[in-house]
């Protein structure tokens, strides 16, 4: 076949294989990967509740980790992800727990290779280890050290081990939660359940003195009124196995197994482990799946509809009633956000709000119900206003809470906002199109002030774990260019040099191979040659040597069609950072930004 025929043969076939993978209502589930991390969580929570009532699924998933061990003797976060000491170490804590397998091989094993990596298994030394990969974010490195204390890794004397969980002001969290940004908490916006449920366990098992423990034995009542006011329906904080594990483990080592968060909990923990003995990192992403589906089908200058009417009706309208209508009990937030699944522990979050308004642009276009004019979309659009932080940038759930690098502005955030303004620019009411116009000058003035010497743009919650600092710029360059690229150049003349400097960036780390990793030196993936594609085609018209961004989006196409065997074969590559340093990969990923480039690539290279 011709260049152009193997193309076409690619764009048809990732198409199909896209459009197959809808759940029984039309829409997108995807498929999050299993977890290492989050299957010792969960063993370990279960074990802490009761080890014999739960002693089927903690066996089951004491031997998926035994299975799944790393040839070097660590864990990654997932079976493709390299071993990495939190993990790790979650997984040795685990395997202590156990009395019916064998396990002095797989324990040896990951001793040495926690040996190799902190030095020796002196147990401050496995404290310090933890709390360095974290520095002052406690999120994970309390968590990850009470694990261990509690499966008996920090040594035999339960008050000695507990004195190396460093304590969380769990009392802090009766506080009104406008407060929170003020009272700087050393746990991200996400982790209130944990910074309640953990600070209470490591203050029963590590008395203060006088003062203090009267203040928080008094805090605890309403401390604990809170951990119940804000878990979902589900039982699943934010629907995550970890969160949930951490919480449910603590609240069960200090005396509180009969407390309503741990008995709503017990029953998600069970429902989420999968047949094979494992659980994955969360629940689902359908909101944010469906959305990326919808505007990969939609990407190119195909004129055909994304899906017969019908069923993008349906898309529409399930669409339509995720969008939260009322304050959020999790996070204070206003009305008028997504959230990343349809289920009750979902949070609205600037990615999914977002992605929502881009895709419902796209669908209200096809459908012949939608309105003149959204109000769904004009409070979505008031909603990313109001999060926008001083910097101009968007973070992830709250405006303000900038101590904590995950709570900071993210340039791959603030470009997703920014097309979802523009894109709806001209159907909003003429006083919110004046705060979307300032709200983009802050924004683009954020994406140059973010820009690093080199072109290009760090994203926050997508990394590659082939580079030292496990970042990902090609994931955050992409996603600016994409943004760029709908700016007229007469109305934002500030913005060229920002986009010539990205797109030079990607020409210059293209692989020998034509595709793309997450930066310099890095294998080719077919998430990250397909984001670059996207990006360059979106701004072909824009570079100032054409020529060169047409034979690298050529190469390119190429390399991704060689990847994909012509549209038909996926594997998924661990680009994702969930959380703190938490790795996941998504089945949906390499199909829906294969089905994007190649949409665009055609279209370019026409």
């Amino acid at each position: 076949m011709s260049t152009a025929e193997q193309l076409q043969s690619s764009i048809n076939n990732a198409r199909e294989h896209l459009l197959a993978e809808r759940n029984e209502h039309g829409w997108w589930e995807g498929e999050l990967s299993t977890s290492a991390l989050s299957t010792a969580t969960a063993a370990i929570a279960l074990h802490t509740v009761d080890p014999n009532k739960y002693s089927e699924p903690i066996t089951c998933g004491l031997q998926w980790l035994i299975d799944h061990q790393n040839e070097d003797g660590g864990w990654g976060d997932t079976t493709i992800s390299f071993s990495n000491i939190s993990t790790s170490l979650l997984c040795w804590s685990a395997l202590n727990l156990s009395s019916k397998l064998s396990i002095t091989d797989p324990s040896s094993k990951a001793e040495i290779w926690i040996k190799n990596y902190i030095g020796s298994l002196d147990t401050d030394a496995i404290a310090e280890a933890v709390s360095k990969r974290y520095g002052k974010d406690r999120t994970f490195s309390v968590p990850i050290l009470m694990a261990c204390a509690i499966c008996g890794r920090l040594g035999d004397d339960s008050s000695k081990a507990w004195k190396k969980v460093l304590p969380l002001p769990f009392e802090l969290a009766a506080f009104p939660r406008k407060w929170f940004a003020i009272l700087q908490l050393p746990v991200v916006s996400y982790a209130l359940p944990a910074l309640i449920a953990i600070g209470y366990a490591r203050f029963i098992h590590v008395r203060p003195f006088f003062p203090i423990r009267i203040l928080r034995t008094l805090a605890w009542k309403k401390t604990s009124r809170v951990l119940q006011e804000i878990h979902p329906e589900s039982g699943g904080y934010l629907e995550a196995t970890p969160l949930t594990s951490f919480v449910t483990m603590a609240l069960a080592s200090s005396g509180q197994k009969q407390h309503p968060v741990v008995e709503k909990a017990i029953p998600f923990l069970l429902a989420s482990m999968r047949p094979d003995g494992s659980w994955p990192i969360d629940t689902n992403l359908a909101t944010w799946a469906t959305t990326l589906s919808v505007k990969a089908l939609a990407s190119g200058d195909n004129p055909r509809p994304i899906l017969p009417e019908p069923e993008s009706e349906a898309i529409r309208q399930w669409l339509k009633q995720q969008q939260y209508l009322e304050t959020h009990a999790y996070t204070n937030a206003p009305p008028g956000g997504w959230a990343w699944t349809d289920l009750t522990g979902g949070v609205p979050d600037a990615d999914d709000t977002a992605g929502a308004l881009l895709a419902l642009r796209v669908l209200d276009s096809e459908s012949p119900n939608a309105p003149e004019s959204d109000n769904s979309a004009s409070a979505a659009i008031t909603w990313l206003l109001d999060l926008q932080n001083r910097d101009g940038g968007i973070p992830t759930f709250c405006r303000g809470w900038g101590a904590l690098p995950f709570d900071r502005s993210s340039p791959d955030l603030t470009a997703h906002a920014l097309r979802a303004w523009i894109t709806w620019m001209h159907d909003i009411p003429p006083a919110l199109r004046s705060r979307v116009r300032l709200g983009i000058e802050h924004g683009l003035n954020y994406l140059d002030h973010t820009q690093a010497s080199d072109g290009s743009w760090i994203p926050l919650w997508f990394g590659n774990q082939h580079l030292p600092d496990e970042n990902n710029p090609t994931y955050g360059t992409a996603k600016v260019l994409l943004a760029l690229a709908q700016f007229d150049k007469s109305h934002h003349p500030e913005m060229i040099s920002m986009r010539e400097k990205g797109i030079l960036w990607l020409l210059e780390n293209q692989n020998p191979d034509g595709g793309w990793g997450g930066g310099s030196q890095t294998p080719s993936s077919i998430e990250e040659t397909a984001l670059a594609i996207d990006a360059l085609c979106s701004n072909a018209e824009h570079g100032k040597d054409h020529e060169k961004i047409i034979r690298s989006i050529e190469t390119g196409s190429q390399c991704l069609i060689s990847l994909t065997k012509q549209g038909t074969h996926f594997p998924p590559s661990p680009i994702g950072f969930y959380f703190a340093k938490l790795w996941y990969h998504e089945k949906i990923y390499p199909i829906v930004w294969t089905v994007s480039a190649l949409n665009k690539a055609q279209s370019a290279l026409s």
